[in-house]
């Protein structure tokens, strides 16, 4: 690596809080920290919204993915647009309709403050395994590069300065500056993806789409492959795609707080469904770099090549191959991907939905507020200790912190449909079937395997896991509500903190 990437680098990790804290200005209130007033234009949140569900690994592997395969991974994106059009109509009127902060505020009134206190407690835990391992894995390419360049730092070091500059812009800034980060780092690395592929475009033969057409490369729908245990056939993709991103845009609050920041309903729904197009072009983006590795690398495997995961690819790519300058800013993307903070949905979520239920006294807007900015620092604490406990990229954590969610989605989402679908179901039957899905989906994911249709056993596709445990909540749920009477109302809890 060059200094002037070096350099370009170092000035992005400065300029980001800097950035954020501008053009956020003085938050006037705690709604202000929550939800920005809801004063944000829809084509931000929609960039926004886009950046934070991409990860440094969504960079960093789908390239791989391609490399290794081809075009089938972009099936998902299809079941995640569809999946986005049913939240737009169904759960965000609900959120807007009650003037609602939190996703989980829906269920506090639905059902009543323990169904609130137990799904946002899950999104904090969730939210802390996954947002830790996100963390640790962007340090491991960073320090690869830095490493090459010649900086002999540590994970600990990288994930600080990430940490410190997350923290920055979301304690000055609230979810302001995090829309306004988020769209700018959304527009950083696809644009460090765009200039990837003219720069690939140069080095390759003017023969290699047809040779890549040729060998398969460019499959996009996949009808044979098991709909069991392969993430990618046709009808797993597409439908446990469109569930997974019910729950992630509909019952995650790291989502929904971003899209509760426009002006209007539809604003919102703007945001979300253009989301769900904009991630679709992204996947073919970043599955296009890919493609065109594999035509410049002869589709030579990555461990062949002397790297040490199928995941360097890229990032070695970038530092071998990158002229000085495009390197740094490529670089830079990668960490653009990696810092859309979930610090202030975390705040957001334990001050609204659990420290105010539980002191059980009504608080000033100023009280929520200063509360709001000290779970920011304590949460930012928290994930850069939970982020340096990994040592090396071999820990088995980093499989259970990726596949996290796979245990508590469905309970998630499964817990609103049960609201909207089960009139007679209770907070009882709903903290239940809640625990109940969780438990099984441990079982489903760890101890269950299916015929592969190649003669061997694996796990579940983890598309399916969403639905399945949407299945069981609202079954569990459902029959725990036959105790009540056919004619008992659906009570709304409206009880304040």
């Amino acid at each position: 690596m060059h200094p002037v990437d070096v350099t370009i680098i170092i000035g992005y990790l400065i300029l980001m809080p800097v950035l954020g804290v501008v053009l956020a200005g003085k938050q006037r209130s705690a709604k202000d920290f929550f939800v920005s007033d809801r004063n944000m234009p829809s084509w931000a949140v929609c960039f926004a919204v886009v950046a934070t569900e991409t990860s440094t690994l969504t960079v960093i592997s789908t390239p791989t993915v391609a490399y290794l395969g081809s075009f089938t991974f972009l099936q998902l994106a299809i079941g995640y647009l569809i999946g986005r059009i049913v939240v737009a109509f169904v759960l965000l009127p609900r959120y807007y309709g009650g003037e609602l902060v939190t996703a989980y505020a829906y269920l506090g009134k639905r059902f009543g403050s323990g169904v609130q206190v137990t799904a946002s407690a899950t999104f904090l835990i969730t939210r802390l395994l996954a947002d830790g391992v996100r963390l640790f894995a962007t340090a491991i390419p960073v320090k690869v590069m830095l490493s090459a360049a010649g900086f002999d730092v540590s994970f600990w070091q990288i994930i600080l300065v990430i940490t410190i500059v997350t923290v920055l812009y979301t304690y000055f800034g609230g979810t302001r500056a995090v829309v306004w980060i988020d769209a700018l780092q959304m527009i950083l690395y696809v644009v460090g993806g765009i200039i990837a592929v003219a720069l690939l475009a140069g080095k390759l033969p003017a023969d290699w789409f047809g040779n890549a057409v040729e060998a398969g490369k460019f499959q996009f729908l996949d009808f044979g492959s098991s709909i069991l245990t392969s993430p990618y056939a046709f009808i797993t993709a597409v439908v446990g795609g469109a569930m997974l991103s019910m729950a992630s845009h509909g019952a995650d609050q790291l989502i929904v707080q971003r899209l509760l920041a426009t002006r209007t309903l539809k604003a919102s729904q703007t945001a979300l469904i253009g989301s769900g197009v904009l991630v679709f072009f992204q996947f073919g983006l970043f599955l296009l770099i890919g493609t065109m590795m594999w035509s410049f690398y002869n589709g030579v495997k990555p461990k062949d090549m002397g790297m040490a995961t199928n995941d360097d690819l890229f990032p070695t790519f970038i530092v071998t191959q990158m002229p000085p300058g495009i390197a740094g800013l490529l670089i830079a993307s990668i960490l653009a991907a990696a810092m859309s903070s979930s610090l202030n949905s975390l705040a957001t979520s334990t001050v609204t939905d659990v420290y105010q239920r539980l002191v059980k006294r009504p608080l000033d807007d100023g009280a929520v507020l200063r509360q709001a900015k000290i779970w920011v620092l304590v949460w930012g604490a928290v994930l850069f200790v939970f982020a340096s406990m990994f040592t090396n990229t071999d820990n088995p954590v980093i499989e259970l912190g990726l596949s996290i969610t796979g245990y508590t989605y469905g309970a998630l989402l499964g817990s609103f449909f049960l609201g909207l679908a089960v009139k007679r179901a209770s907070q009882t039957d709903a903290v239940i079937a809640f625990l109940a899905t969780v438990a099984v989906m441990a079982v489903v994911i760890l101890g269950i395997t299916f015929p592969d249709g190649e003669g061997g056993q694996e796990s579940l596709a983890y598309p399916w896991y969403t639905p399945l445990g949407v299945l069981v909540t609202l079954v569990v749920g459902g029959l725990l509500s036959l105790r009540h009477p056919a004619t008992e109302p659906e009570v709304e809890h409206a009880d304040k903190p």
